[in-house]
This record gives structure tokens, C-alpha cells and sequence, in this order.
């Protein structure tokens, strides 16, 4: 999804100095630049989000239309035969 090789775009971020050192040093501690290591972080939480929306979603389709137990009906019908 995110892993396509795109042009890359220069924006500026603002961020407070405390963030911006352990910024530097997680970058310098994983060998990335610090523009690398920003976009993997703002790739995961993408990605995060991304799971947690489809979670929300399905959450919500439970509860709209719950477990009328039809699936329990079913398990004998559909199990293996023992051998």
C-alpha cells in the first residue's frame, strides 16, 4: 500500500527540540536519516490507523447485526468426518 516507490516531496514540519533529539537518536541508533526514519514512523502509524478503522468497522457490523447462533447450526454439518 505504502511501499511503492513514489516522487518524494519536501514539507516542513514543526516539532518541539525534545522530540527533535530522540528523533536524532533513534535515527543514529537504527543507521537511518532522519527523513527515513520520519516516514516509516508515518508509515506504521498509517498502517496502524488503517487496522484499527477496519477493527471499528467490523466492531460496529457485530453489534448492527450480532450472532444469531445460525453459525452453531451449522458445525455439525460442516465438520470433518472423523477417520
Amino acid at each position: 500500500m505504502w511501499n511503492k516507490v513514489h516522487n518524494m516531496e519536501t514539507i516542513q514540519v514543526v516539532i518541539d527540540e525534545e522530540l527533535l533529539r530522540a528523533t536524532d537518536r533513534a535515527a543514529k541508533r537504527t543507521k537511518m536519516k532522519r527523513s527515513a526514519l520520519v516516514r516509516e514512523a508515518l508509515r506504521q502509524y498509517l498502517k496502524k490507523a488503517h487496522y484499527q478503522e477496519l477493527e471499528r468497522r467490523d466492531r460496529e457490523g457485530y453489534e448492527e447485526h450480532p450472532d444469531t447462533g445460525e453459525i452453531v447450526a451449522w458445525e455439525g454439518v460442516t465438520a470433518w468426518p472423523e477417520e
